[in-house]
């Protein structure tokens, strides 16, 4: 899967999310943004505007689709949720399937900016699994569809550090790797940790757990080369040896690298984030956009995406055809167990200001 970084905070980003209360955004950044123009106007053709990450869909995929149904596929980018909600609130239309991350797919309902999905037009909706609907985000699914997933965990070169790597604490708190780890330059991802490693809820305001975690993030701010959101380079010139960071961006640096890299769940839990299609308030190809999403539901669409981006498989049926290393690759195919202990980024609320006051304070003085 392609990286996935997440931003600090959507008080630095973008005062509309402000307004609803959000906090703690879980974006993925796939490659940089294309296009930032709107859809051309529609016409007699069959066409579909979709307005998705880049790198995010494969070009064999599409053509297949257009040559089944005759539609066409107009693909613009964006590199960030905040991107696109910002492009959307400056008033262009006409997309007709976009893909936003969890905590952004509350802002669009919020904001009125996508309609209810039809499922009754999606006979593939059925290949769904059941593990990855029914989020707090979207209870229902009645607004959103998920398309892929990520855990953030721990990528360890396992030549530089042979130790085994199962813990929160192999990364936050271990001497052997003093100056020679990462984490991500992010505040709910940094608390994430912090908050685990101490059998706490990733989305706890409670003062004592927020005052535990900055206690832990603090002690191991010694141990910090840096603070990165895209640890793969310096995981690659060996800068350092252990970085916090995304299945997806760990397992495609593993594949195409060279390096012996390694990503582990921690076991006392990540960071679950799911991507989403919508489809917004004024597309103009409402059919087609259902004919794409029921396309991108098909056991077969869905292993070959899942064999070039790495991502997390959302069809239950992908896994048959997939090569055995994938069908057997505990990222792709995490026990339930393993899920159980995963949680995903609420709302803050308020809290927010005391999460931004701890980061503040703990990234005072570098690294």
């Amino acid at each position: 899967m392609p990286a996935k970084p997440h931003t600090t905070l959507i008080t630095r980003v973008m005062a509309s999310i402000l307004a609803l209360g959000l906090s703690g955004c879980t974006w993925i950044k796939k490659g940089a943004a294309t296009t930032s123009n709107s859809p051309a106007a529609p016409t007699n053709e069959r066409i579909i505007n979709l307005y998705i990450w880049a790198q995010y869909t494969s070009p064999e995929l599409i053509a297949e689709f257009t040559r089944r149904t005759g539609i066409s596929v107009r693909e613009s980018n964006y590199s960030s949720n905040e991107e696109l909600l910002a492009k959307l609130q400056a008033g262009a239309t006409g997309f007709d399937i976009v893909v936003p991350s969890d905590y952004m797919v509350t802002a669009m309902i919020k904001l009125g900016m996508i309609r209810e999905i039809d499922k009754s037009k999606i006979p593939n909706v059925r290949n769904l699994d059941g593990k990855f609907l029914g989020k707090a985000y979207d209870p229902t699914n009645k607004w959103s569809l998920p398309y892929a997933w990520a855990i953030t965990g721990i990528a360890v070169n396992s030549t530089a550090y042979p130790d085994p790597v199962t813990s929160w604490r192999d990364l936050l708190l271990n001497d052997k790797v003093k100056g020679r780890i990462s984490l991500l330059d992010d505040v709910r991802e940094a608390m994430a940790a912090a908050l685990t490693v101490n059998g706490l809820s990733l989305n706890s305001i409670k003062k004592d757990d927020l005052n535990r975690a900055k206690s832990t993030l603090s002690e191991a701010k010694s141990r910090i080369k840096a603070f990165n959101s895209t640890p793969l380079n310096l995981l690659s010139a060996g800068e350092v040896v252990m970085a916090q960071m995304y299945s997806g961006e760990a397992l495609v640096a593993a594949r195409d690298s060279g390096k012996p890299i390694r990503f582990v769940i921690p076991k006392e839990g990540g960071t679950l984030s799911i991507d989403n299609m919508v489809i917004p308030k004024d597309a103009l190809h409402v059919q087609e956009a259902y004919e794409l999403i029921n396309y991108f539901y098909e056991a077969t669409t869905q292993a070959d995406l899942v064999k070039r981006m790495l991502s997390g498989p959302v069809v239950t049926g992908a896994r048959a055809m997939l090569p055995a290393a994938l069908q057997n690759n505990q990222v792709l195919y995490p026990s339930d167990e393993v899920l159980s202990h995963c949680e995903m980024m609420q709302d803050l609320g308020d809290a927010t200001t005391e999460y931004d006051r701890i980061w503040a304070e703990i990234k005072a003085n570098g690294p």
